[in-house]
Formats: structure tokens, sequence, C-alpha cells
């Protein structure tokens, strides 16, 4: 139903609060590409709540996934829960029905919420962590499995609205987004996808990147007119007095600047300590610890479990008692979350970021004796102006020396450009596109173009290991479970045994070297070596012992991992029928424009499995379990224990082959190879994988040449003769058989008509039919 969006918007916020001019004005016109609009004053809701009002109308310019990327984790949470509540809302006020919801999910590593890319189709909303969502874009997810990256950059690069929160904060990933974007429009992609940039300090020359440069002049901002600048409540905003005073100690001086605060805080009231560094913070906790203040005191930062940082962010964000709440916290508070503060203390950091920090104190402007304190930081000791550049922090000192009241309609503006050291070029993401590791197992750095390099973090979790090392049988971590931890601090801690998941192996294997610590990377730790502290965080401290967690039931995949034990025998001709099936349904859902790629898309559908009546998969489906027919192909088991004969068997680069030898397109071959996300741009063997007995045959993912696949009915009246594999094509060059596999996958990734955004989309729909297809015969035999 048609409503307006002053009606929309209260609905959503639940109250008969007037929306803003300026967000009035996003809802009657096309999305801006940059929203410049101060602290306090609904960016988050603005464009939450018109994308839910654009989609409900079908405006046909907005796409389907709203793509919310925000800097730090302790952003995420309180943003996917407005979301939710916004939506509760106006289900509430029978906006939707149950099957349109907008579903909104979360994006911040481990045991992530992963039913969004099930359906591709709905309207959702993804919010997560810089780390989290542009590695996805660059088709390098961190903390996933690596066999679903091409889906996740197939999704998150087609049919989009990125919106970029607090980009201030962002250091070389803002330069990424803008990068993106440029590809984007020169690749094209299937439904558009657009970029929005937010901030209350943003610069459009800021976006001032190789490939986006040509776009800067016709970039579209809004920011907050004169009707808005008149309105009652902004104007109260903008003009909230908080004088602004140098703290009579360093920042080196814990214990005085714990008397400070103790001294300044006001009962009744919240006061706020914002640290640079997890260390520095933790330290000044301590101490407030010690002199057992009667106010309620917490920590935040981002380097918490998710359970006990939702803890610290309920404690910090509840109506301050009678003796108050004194939270100690480090750049997470800067940006995104809502809370304002009577008292304010500060270390000295860029400009740009003192300001987002500066509109923690006194948001509304009600506050009648409101007061900042600037910490002075002795920019000449080595390390203590981390993690910022020592220049950048001079710079904001000369303003905060002669800054007299952080009102932010006088605040003064910013006047210098990042600096990029690392761009993306048109190259790296083309190069991306192959998620095939080197020979030595490794694969692209992209941590560089996603954080600045002395942010970058990876994951931790604890186990209780008896046997002081993990079994093959450990089971990847729940989110609960997951520590974000900077790769820093973990190789600060000497001698700290830790595992990660060796894919080919399949074993956790030991990191010995803290050369092999990576961004994205996922660790075990043994819990009794310590490290962690419910109220302090990761601490890197052995005495620190954590709570161990409980742990989920799956094992980590491998190469030679298949998904094909259900709870009933299906036979290859009904998979493949139910698979079909899937796909012309989300295809009409979809409505993409070309006919021609839904035509080969449901081809591909059609002979994806028909490696499936390789012998060996045959033998391996049937070994424990007895099938009810008797010589029949099989494309599902009851079986719950599958292991195949030959190492590191791959039943799609069967499929893939045969179809080769029966002439169908290149890219129905390459959909139907690259289903399970194992075989994709190039094929080889890998060294853990059986041999052949004679030295001369061909063979890679336990494929053999010459190899013969049984005639079989594929379903929906489509048979395949039997057929010899033929491995030829995995030679370099041009041979009998025309182009090799390579040249031929090269090809398709270079087509102008395709791209690597379009293809791995048409990948994704095509492996997430064949997850529906199998979780619909799994539920229909409950």
């Amino acid at each position: 139903m048609a409503i307006a969006f002053d009606k929309f918007f209260k609905l959503a916020l639940g109250s008969n609060i007037d929306p803003y001019p300026y967000q009035v004005s996003l809802a009657r016109a096309d999305w801006p590409d940059v929203l410049g609009i101060p602290t306090g004053l609904g960016k988050t809701a603005s464009v939450i709540i018109n994308w839910l009002y654009k989609r409900h109308h079908e405006d046909g310019r907005t796409p389907r996934r709203l793509v919310y990327c925000l800097p730090m984790r302790v952003l995420v949470e309180q943003t996917a829960q407005n979301a939710r509540l916004w939506i509760s809302n106006l289900k509430d006020n029978n906006f939707y029905r149950d099957k349109d919801i907008p579903s909104v999910h979360v994006l911040m590593g481990g045991d992530l919420d992963r039913s969004w890319d099930l359906f591709p189709e709905r309207d959702q909303i993804l919010i997560g962590t810089q780390d989290q969502l542009l590695s996805r874009a660059l088709n390098r997810g961190y903390s996933m499995s690596r066999f679903r990256w091409p889906v996740h950059f197939g999704l998150m690069n087609n049919d989009c609205l990125w919106v970029m929160d607090e980009v201030q904060l962002m250091g070389e990933g803002l330069a990424t987004t803008a990068q993106l974007q440029a590809f984007r429009d020169s690749f094209q992609t299937i439904n558009p996808v657009r970029s929005l940039w937010m901030s209350a300090t943003l610069r459009k020359d800021w976006l001032d990147t190789v490939d986006f440069s040509s776009r800067l002049d016709s970039l579209e901002a809004l920011t907050l007119s004169n009707e808005d600048n008149n309105h009652p409540a902004v104007n109260q905003r903008l003009k909230a007095s908080k004088p602004v005073n140098k703290a009579p100690c360093l920042s080196t001086d814990t214990k005085g600047l714990a008397d400070l605060v103790l001294n300044e805080h006001r009962p009744g009231s919240r006061t706020l300590v914002v640290i640079n560094t997890v260390k520095r913070a933790q330290a000044l906790f301590n101490e407030l610890q010690k002199k057992k203040p009667r106010a309620d005191l917490v920590l935040i930062h981002s380097r918490f479990r998710p359970g006990d940082r939702k803890k610290a962010m309920d404690e910090l964000l509840k109506t301050p008692g009678k003796e108050g709440i004194i939270s100690v916290c480090t750049q997470a508070i800067e940006a995104g979350v809502d809370v304002s503060s009577s008292v304010l203390f500060t270390e000295l950091a860029p400009w740009a970021s003192l300001i987002q920090r500066f509109g923690r104190c006194n948001r509304d402007g009600l506050e009648n004796d409101a007061r900042i304190f600037w910490i002075d930081i002795d920019l000449e000791k080595k390390g203590t102006s981390a993690p910022y550049e020592a220049a950048e922090m001079s710079r904001s000192r000369r303003i905060l020396e002669r800054l007299k009241d952080a009102q932010p309609g006088q605040l003064p503006g910013l006047d210098d450009s990042p600096r990029y050291l690392q761009v993306i070029r048109r190259k790296d993401l083309v190069d991306l596109f192959d998620t095939t590791p080197d020979l030595a197992g490794m694969d692209i750095d992209v941590s560089r173009f996603i954080r600045d390099s002395d942010a970058q973090s990876l994951q931790v979790f604890w186990r209780a290991l008896e046997e002081k090392a993990p079994g093959p049988e450990e089971p990847p971590p729940a989110r609960e479970e997951l520590c974000s931890v900077s790769i820093a601090s973990i190789a600060d801690v000497q001698d700290l045994p830790r595992w990660r998941w060796d894919h080919l192996d399949k074993i956790w294997a030991r990191v010995w070297r803290n050369a092999d610590l990576y961004p994205g990377a996922v660790l075990m730790l043994d819990a009794g070596e310590g490290c962690y502290d419910s109220r302090l965080g990761w601490t890197g401290n052995r005495g620190d012992i954590p709570q161990v967690l409980p742990r989920p039931d799956k094992v980590p995949e491998g190469y030679d991992d298949d998904s094909i034990s259900i709870s009933t025998w299906q036979t290859l001709s009904d998979h493949t029928e139910a698979v079909v099936a899937e796909l012309r349904q989300l295809l009409e859902q979809l409505n993409l424009p070309d006919p021609e790629m839904n035509k080969l898309l449901v081809l591909a559908a059609q002979w994806h499995d028909c490696g499936k009546t390789h012998p060996v998969f045959q033998e391996a489906v049937t070994r424990n379990a007895d099938p009810p027919k008797p010589d029949t192909i099989w494309g599902k088991t009851a079986s719950k224990s599958v292991r195949y004969s030959r190492r590191g068997f791959r039943h799609e680069l069967a499929s893939a082959l045969a179809m080769l030898k029966h002439g169908l397109p290149d890219l129905a071959v390459y959909l139907a190879a690259a289903h399970h996300g194992k075989v994709r741009l190039s094929i080889r063997s890998l060294p853990t994988e059986s041999r052949p007995g004679q030295d001369d045959v061909r063979f890679a993912r336990g494929v053999w040449e010459g190899d013969v696949l049984s005639q079989a009915d594929l379903g929906n009246g489509v048979v395949m003769p039997e057929t010899v594999l033929d491995l030829s094509m995995m030679e370099l060059g041009s041979g009998d058989n025309g182009q090799s596999w390579l040249g031929r996958m090269l090809r398709l990734r270079d087509d102008p008509k395709l791209g690597p955004f379009r293809l791995a989309y048409l990948e994704a729909l095509l492996r997430i039919s064949d997850w529906r297809a199998s979780m619909n015969q799994e539920s229909g035999n409950e």
C-alpha cells in the first residue's frame, strides 16, 4: 500500500517524531552518492528506513540487498538491532506479509549468519565490518569456507546498495570501496550496484582514486539544507555547548588520569573516556577498579567475544543509575553508537576522529554543564601516537590549543585528504576471481586493500584440549566463541600454541611462525594457555583463563568433502530435476535481463551432476548402506559416512569434462564445474590426491584419463550416453580438442558480455539452487 514517507518513518521508529527535512528529501529523490550529515542527526535511520520505504514502493531504482558497511565490530550489533526493531514495527502495522519481510543478517566472522546467501531473490539487509564485507567483495571472505567465497563475491557485487558509514575510520578500505564501484561500472553487473558514503566529515576528494576519479565531479551529495538548519531539534544539537579543556596529565599518567575522571564524574550521569589503544584502555580500567568507585564501570573495545561485548554494550547504553556510569572506550565508540555523555575525556587523535568523539558529549544539546577534556600525548616517544600518524595528531593539537567550545555548528573543518598507500587496481580484481591456491597452498593477500596494516586482525577461539593438540574431529568455531585480535598482539605472546584448519590434509595444523599469521585467519587456542578475561577481553596474559563456550557439531570442510548424505536415497535424475525446478523458480523471481543467460544456467543445472555416474562416486555412496534398488544411479545417499576410494575425487570435474565431450557451451561447462567452489578457472592435481598406477596417465582431482561414465538418465528427458573422459585440456595451449581448460575459462571471465561479477553471480545461482533442492528433499523426509 502507498503511504507518505513521514507516516512510514514514524511507524518504523515507533514514535510520533517527524523526520528531518533531509530525511524526507532522501525519500523523494534518487539515492545520492554522498551523505554528509553531522553526528547525532539520524544518518543510520535515514538510510535503512528509506531503503525499506523505497523497496516497499518498488521504485525499481533501489537494489534488493542493502549492504551496510561499518569500520568496527562494536557498531554492527547495535545497527542490526535497530534495523530489526524498525522492520518489526512495520510488520506490526501490516506492511509485510511473512514471506515478504526483509531479513537482517550480521556478518562478523566465525559461524556467520549464512542463511542470507540461500535467498538472493529476497529483500535483505547485510550488516558487517569492512573486514568481513570487503573481503567477500574481493572473493577472499574472511573467517568462512574458501569454497563459499565465489557465492558471496557474486551476490555482493550484484543487485546491492552499498552504504559505507563513518568513512573517516575506514583507512585503506575507503579507497577500495571507490575502486570496487568503478570496477562494477566498468565490468557491469546483473542488476545495478550503487554506493553511498556517509560521514559528518566526508569530502568528495577522499574518493579520488585512480579508477573512480572521473566520477568525482558528477557525484550527488546530500547535506543539511536551510530548512534543516532552522529545524528546532537540529538547531539545538548544532548549538549544543561543550566547553573544551586540556587535562592536567598526560596519557601515560594512568593514576593521575583515573583520579581526574573520578573527580569530574557526576552521580547519575554518564562519563566517557576514549583511549586510542586497547592496552592503555585496559590499564586505565584496572586503575579505576582499584579505586572501587560507586559508579558502574564498563570497558568497551573490539577485542571481546560477542557475548562479553554485548554485556559491556548493554551496560554502557543503559540509563545511568544513582551513581552513574563511567565507560572506558577505544575508537570503537567514535561512530555509530547512539550514546551521549555529560563529561567526555579523549586522548589526542586526528581531527576527523575528534569531531566524532565530541559528538558523544551532550549529543542532544540538553546538558547545561557538559564538559570535554583532551588528554595530551608525548609524540616524541616512539610508538605513542599509535594507531595514528604523529603528524596528524600534531595538527589536531594546534586546533585544540585554540578551541574553547566543541559546539558542532562551529567546529573547524578538515583540510587534509587521506593518502592511500595500497589501492586495488583492475588487474588485481581480475586475478582475485581465481580462488585456487598456489602450489604452496597460499592465496593472494587482500588485507592491504581492506585495512591499514597496523590495524589488521585475525580471529581466535579457545577449546579445552586434553591432549594439548586438537584432533581432526574438532569442529570450527561458533560465532559466539570468536574474539578479534590484532596480529601484532598475538605475535607478542611468546610460545603460544595455535592451530589453523588445513583444508588439504583435513587437520588442525600447528602455526609455528608469526610470519604465517595473516588477516582473517581463524586460530584455535588451548583454553589452558589463557590470554582472555571476560571483563577485559583479549589480554595476552597467560594467567587469564577464559571460560570454554559450547562448540558446534560440524567438522571443517576439506577439498574432497561432499554434502551428499541426506535422510533418504535419491536418484540422480530426481535430484537433477529438483535442482532444475529450484533454478527455474529462482530465475522467475529474479527476472534476469538476458534470456540467453537463463537458458545456459538451466542447461548447466541439467548436466551439473552427470559426473556422479563415475564408478568412484557410486561405489562410495553405496559402500556403507544398502540402496533400495540395485543397478540404479544415485545422486544422494542415506549413508552418513561417505569416503572416496580416490582421495581428492571431485565429481563436478567429471561432469564438466563430459559436457565438453558432448559439445556443450563453455559457460554451462564452467557453471557445472564450479558448483561446489572447488573446480573453477584452473585444473591441476593436488599433492594429497590419489595417483594412477601409470606415470603417463593424466589425473586431477581424483579423475583419471580414460575414466568411463556410464549412460545415465539426467531427468527431464535428457540422457547422457556412455562417455570416456579426456584430461588433455588440463595442458596449456590448444590441442586436438581445442583450447585448454584455462584458456576457455579465462575467455569467459574476460568476455565483455560476462565479466567477473556477472559470471560469479550466475555461478552463485546454480549453487544456491543445488543447496535448496537438497534442503527441500531433506525437509520433505522428516
